[in-house]
């Protein structure tokens, strides 16, 4: 994590022309009523108007002579706001929201932080192509490229079926044609004629591409000639045929020819069937021009010439596809829109208008090309791209949204962006546009007149008048809402004022499915297509897909309603193929995986509420949709409605899945219904009992009993002021869950905090304070006692060596089996230890037991109890912190951690997810919050990073540089990491170390960090396969020792019933279970903490507090091989040191020492009796 940013980090070194022309934020987007866009219907002036666009398009540094073609992307916003500006001079926005989203640390300044603009220049100058030697084979072959391709002779018309024979036969190349293939008998012929322009395009010649570790992709640009078209073959695929066949023969030409050194395969532009390519690679060889040493692709591309055919019958709302039954002359209006293909025809044809257009941003604002270098790593780290399987809003799609709003929409003549802006300006603008303007509700014409369009099919209609093409054509309804959804994150994280998020915008990936999504399925393709309907007039496999796609999307979205907040379809990779083959489909094996992002607070409900009886047509459509799960039902306020029942059992399936299989069995087919997989639920279920705030309700009112008990009660010395939770079981964050049984009392007491109102009595020496706090106890344990008879009262003595420490503590039993340890807080120890630890009187030796004593009471007193109140509230707020809290210890716990972990530490690792969840949204399901704690936990460089964590929200620019201060103190203090290792900070404790003081240990740290890559290489490796309990399995071979431990001594001193227990009378198991003097026993904690005083200077121990029979440990490296000398601290055993005997020459040498391992560790079984079964030694 890099160091946090402040608000003293301001930009001072800003060029000229940003000085002059930034000096005020960017122009703020206005939210407008309603939700409704402020332009008129019929081509509108509204200043936040967008164009679109087709095809990836690049430029070189002249547009008369090159045309643009890249890949393509979709957008996605939702709010609609309008860019306003003042020219270039003194920009200022007209309107500001205070919102999130709009304020930040940085509005008025070109970038948001000295520190912020310094990583984005680096990034910049690490990922700009140099265009240097690297790239220079690339050019060469693409001068050998276009030799080749005017050189290719002209082939005269044939009919179809012919000149696919011919070009199989004579070349063994196959034509690419789209699906559904044309008919043999079709009277129109294909045809060959030398391209009328052959340029690079896309983003390389226009100098936005970016360096990165796969292959240098060079888009070549190939013009078609108009003569080999006809006026009316925009219809029902005539020109993808032609398009296919010309393709054809020019992979044919550069197969055959003589220069050819490349390996040529067919591939889809973005994934569009419809627009096959050439993919042009090195073959391997030693030639320099053939680019064999170097990784690159050069993707042939076709275009048309820009009137090839008209606009108006190629428009977004006209129909170019017409099934055999109707007449071709019918007029398109009559007829069902075909959007998609209207846009890939015309994508085609615009190839040279849009390189003018992004050249003609490129030349205007200086920052442009930075800003859609920016644009692409936000991209590529989310896994959104122009591919139609990634979203189909891609590198084009970003850098054409910034075209277009950098120029006047129409009537208003104010662009929506200033030419003055800087890379970070306008990438932060972009960004805001998509979350806020939804172009689903209100679609945007640039410079065009509105149409109309289909509605409810959920799809964004940005569309580029100018050039006659919507370029959002590849978006589906999940990738707009996906990116409108990343785009609010991205927002709100460039808003964050406090915590620098360069490395969560640009650097982290967060395309992983197990971390995206809260829950995550997998559906074979192959039912996708058989439950899609028969209304696709020509029969293509690709439709039926998309279609099954949009029945399975509508669907689930209705289904699981407010359930979810997002459904994203993933569909399966997709390859290249050779030319001797023809186009691949996707196989039998081929899965569907679908994300969903749930709502935590409706997800588990069990039952759903329809229309009421009433409302005849919306209860008829409610029945019809959930068939026979539908029912009338009268609930308690006496309404009548439709309704949806789940069953909520603990051992059957989530009411999420029930419902998902439903659904699919009901509308899409069984096939469909009882083959899907999901991935969420399992780690939930990894945690005892249920999850969630609902098991911990009886601790916590027996909690408030115990409140009004003392506070109700008579007879006390000094009125009560205060009575603090602090313990995990009253936030909500112990891994078991209290009175889990019936039958059983709590094992642990729940430590609580007593403050007694201030007196003057109070003796002011810290021993007599111990003594009169223990007077007080006794005094709570009689009025208990009088008060309930059932109930049991006990005084407990801890810290018995120490006499300025807590001496006492009081255990308070009632008779339901809740059992709390109660303390006394007494603020004036603190002053009393720090003029302890202050004065000069005071030898070394007290001054170090005054600074344990204070650190102590501060934790125990001060701290832990404000952490645990805002434990409780955060765990309200955030319905999945609290099972993912209980998850996340059990993982520590599993992995023989959690001793060397207090509880309040953990907590902090994982509300660092839920308050600062970047590059993500807050955690929505335990598997996401657990994953990403791993992930945290896996990156986080705890050696030159602290953890700060703001669980208030209100944390100060002063207070963080206060913390960061600290930290940089204690590494130039102990930079040997000797007693603060983690330093963990937050606004309930600045000091960073109440936490982490002489714990854990270096290499306790590394395990942990070591651990969580290792389960993050896992989940990666194994994706939604992924076994949720394995990564709670921790191998024993990588310690020295390990020591198993007799089971029954396990689990806080409760001995496991069962048939091996001897116990023949299940009374005397009840009895045993409810021994109020076992309460709060651990034999094996007890027997830790016996040897670690023992040997604690020679090993480390690691063992599970809770559930597994083991300990195992690693020998110190100070008990290495040393030369003897006496007093040494641990049993050892004399060796002779051969190499001072062959220096002497006599034989005689010094004598070296060994650690005795062999007779600590029988000393240890002989300490630990019946409690230690056996010793397995890995290292000797």
């Amino acid at each position: 994590m890099p160091p946090p940013a402040t608000k003293k980090r301001k930009v001072q070194h800003v060029a000229n022309v940003e000085e002059n022309n930034d000096v005020s934020s960017f122009a703020s987007f206005e939210d407008t009523e309603n939700g409704e866009d402020s332009a008129s219907a019929n081509g509108s002036d509204e200043t936040n108007d967008g164009g679109t666009a087709v095809g990836e398009a690049g430029e070189s540094a002249k547009p008369k002579d090159k045309s643009p073609v890249d890949g393509q992307d979709g957008v996605q916003a939702q709010e609609d706001y309008t860019v306003r500006g003042q020219g270039t001079n003194g920009l200022h926005a007209t309107k500001r929201r205070t919102t999130a989203m709009e304020d930040g640390a940085y509005l008025g300044e070109v970038y948001k932080s000295s520190m912020f603009k310094l990583q984005v220049d680096e990034l910049l100058d690490q990922i700009r192509p140099k265009y240097g030697k690297k790239e220079a084979p690339a050019e060469a072959a693409l001068r050998t490229l276009k030799s080749i391709i005017e050189r290719i002779p002209d082939r005269e018309p044939l009919p179809v079926s012919e000149a696919e024979r011919d070009l199989i036969k004579a070349k063994r190349v196959v034509v690419p044609f789209p699906d559904p293939p044309p008919a043999q008998d079709v009277k129109y012929k294909l045809a060959y004629a030398r391209p009328t322009n052959i340029n690079a395009v896309g983003s390389y010649p226009l100098k936005i591409a970016t360096r990165t570790t796969v292959d240098l992709v060079v888009d070549l640009a190939v013009t078609m000639p108009g003569s080999i078209f006809q006026e009316k073959d925009y219809l029902n695929y005539r020109y993808f045929y032609k398009r296919a066949y010309y393709l054809a023969c020019l992979a044919a030409g550069i197969k055959e020819s003589r220069e050819n050194v490349f390996r040529v395969s067919f591939d889809c532009l973005n994934g569009n069937h419809l627009q096959p390519i050439i993919v042009v690679e090195p073959d391997g060889g030693i030639d320099t021009n053939s680019l064999s040493q170097s990784k690159w692709k050069i993707h042939i591309i076709l275009a048309t010439p820009e009137n090839a055919f008209p606009e108006d019958k190629t428009r977004p709302d006209r129909n170019c596809v017409r099934s055999k039954s109707n007449d071709e002359a019918l007029p398109s209006q009559h007829l069902p829109p075909t959007p998609f293909y209207n846009a890939t025809l015309r994508a085609d044809s615009q190839v040279t208008q849009y390189l003018t257009l992004l050249h003609k941003a490129a030349s205007t604002c200086e920052s442009y090309r930075d800003a859609c270098v920016l644009g692409r790593v936000w991209l590529r780290q989310r896994g959104i791209s122009g591919r139609v399987r990634d979203g189909g809003f891609g590198n084009f799609e970003w850098a054409t949204v910034m075209a277009l709003l950098l120029q006047s929409s129409g009537k208003a003549g104010v662009p929506s962006l200033s030419p003055g802006y800087s890379s970070y300006q306008l990438f932060k603008a972009t960004l805001q546009f998509l979350a806020s303007r939804n172009l689903v509700k209100q679609p945007l014409f640039f410079q065009a007149d509105a149409f109309d369009r289909p509605k409810g099919d959920g799809l964004p209609v940005f569309f580029d008048g100018p050039r006659s093409v919507d370029f959002l054509y590849k978006m589906t309804p999940w990738s707009y809402r996906l990116l409108r959804q990343e785009a609010r994150t991205a927002v709100a994280m460039l808003g964050d004022c406090l915590f620098d998020q360069f490395e969560s915008t640009f650097i982290l990936r967060a395309d992983a499915p197990l971390q995206r999504f809260d829950i995550v399925g997998e559906i074979p393709l192959s039912a996708i297509v058989a439950s899609s309907g028969t209304s696709c007039h020509d029969g293509s496999h690709e439709l039926k897909i998309q279609q099954g796609c949009q029945q399975l999307y509508t669907t689930l979205f209705r289904g699981l309603g407010d359930r979810v907040k997002n459904v994203s379809l993933i569909m399966p990779e997709e390859q290249s193929w050779a030319l001797s083959s023809p186009r691949p489909t996707f196989g039998s094996e081929s899965r569907l995986t679908v994300g969903f992002v749930v709502n935590p607070e409706t997800v588990a409900r069990a039952v759903d509420h329809g229309p009421p009886a009433e409302s005849k047509k919306e209860a008829a459509s409610f029945r019809k949709f959930w068939g026979e799960k539908a029912e009338l039902r009268r609930f308690r306020d006496g309404s009548i409605l439709e309704s949806v029942v789940w069953s909520d059992k603990d051992t059957g399936p989530s009411i999420f899945e029930q419902i998902v299989r439903y659904l699919l069995n009901e509308h899409l087919g069984k096939d469909l219904g009882n083959n899907p997989m999901f991935v969420g639920d399992q780690f939930g279920r990894l945690i005892p009992g249920q999850p969630g705030l609902a098991p911990f309700q009886p601790v916590m009112e027996a909690f408030k009993t115990l409140e009004n008990d003392i506070r109700g009660m008579e007879g006390l010395p000094l009125t009560v002021r205060s009575i603090s939770a602090a313990n995990s079981q009253l936030r909500y964050a112990s891994i078991q869950v209290p009175l889990s049984s019936a039958l059983t009392k709590m094992q642990e007491p729940a430590d609580v905090v007593i403050q007694f109102e201030g007196s003057g009595r109070w003796p002011d020496d810290l021993t007599a304070i111990q003594r009169t706090k223990m007077a007080f106890l006794l005094k709570l344990a009689a009025l208990f006692e009088d008060t309930n008879n059932a109930m049991t009262a006990r005084l407990g003595l801890e810290n018995e060596r120490v006499d300025i420490l807590n001496q006492c503590f009081l255990d308070v039993v009632y008779s339901s089996g809740t059992a709390f340890r109660l303390r006394i807080r007494h603020d004036r120890e603190q002053t009393l230890l720090e003029q302890r630890l202050k004065g000069k009187t005071a030898d070394p030796k007290g001054k170090e037991e005054a600074a344990l004593a204070l650190a102590a009471h501060k934790g125990n007193f001060l701290r832990l109890p404000t952490h645990t109140q805002a434990m409780q509230t955060l765990s309200t707020r955030y319905p999945t912190l609290s099972p993912t809290v209980r998850l996340v210890k059990k993982w520590f716990a599993s992995h023989l951690l959690a001793s060397h972990f207090p509880d309040p530490l953990i907590e902090l690792f994982v509300l660092r997810v839920f308050v600062q969840p970047y590059p993500w949204s807050v955690p929505s399901s335990v598997m996401t919050g657990f994953l990403r704690t791993l992930f945290f936990l896996s990156r986080w460089d705890w050696r030159g990073d602290p953890l700060i964590v703001d669980m208030s929200g209100e944390m100060t620019a002063a207070e963080l540089s206060a913390i960061t201060t600290r930290f940089e103190a204690w590494r130039r203090i102990d930079p040997a990491l000797n007693r603060v290792v983690l330093f963990v900070a937050s606004n309930i404790d600045p000091d960073g170390t109440t936490w982490t003081d002489n714990k854990p240990a270096k290499v306790v740290a590394a395990r942990m960090t070591a651990l969580a890559r290792a389960a993050c290489r896992t989940v990666n490796d194994q994706g939604l396969h992924v076994d949720a309990a394995g990564l709670l399995v921790s191998p024993l071979a990588d310690y020295d020792f390990v020591i198993h431990l007799t089971p029954s001594f396990t689990g806080r001193g409760q001995r496991k019933k069962g048939k091996n227990t001897g116990v023949r009378f299940k009374n005397l198991q009840t009895s045993e279970a409810n021994d109020v003097n076992l309460m709060g026993y651990s034999p094996v904690e007890l027997f830790v903490e016996e040897m670690k005083e023992l040997y604690g200077q020679t090993m480390v121990l690691f063992y599970d507090p809770h559930d597994r029979a083991v300990i195992a440990g690693l020998w110190s490296p100070h008990t290495a091989r040393r030369a003897w000398k006496v007093n040494l601290a641990y049993s050892s055993i004399p060796r002779k040191n051969h190499t001072a005997a062959d220096a002497h020459g006599d034989g005689d040498g010094g004598i070296d020492v060994d650690i005795n391992k062999e007779a600590i560790l029988a000393e240890m079984a002989r300490l630990g009796g019946d409690m230690v079964s056996r010793i397995e030694v890995n290292r000797s």
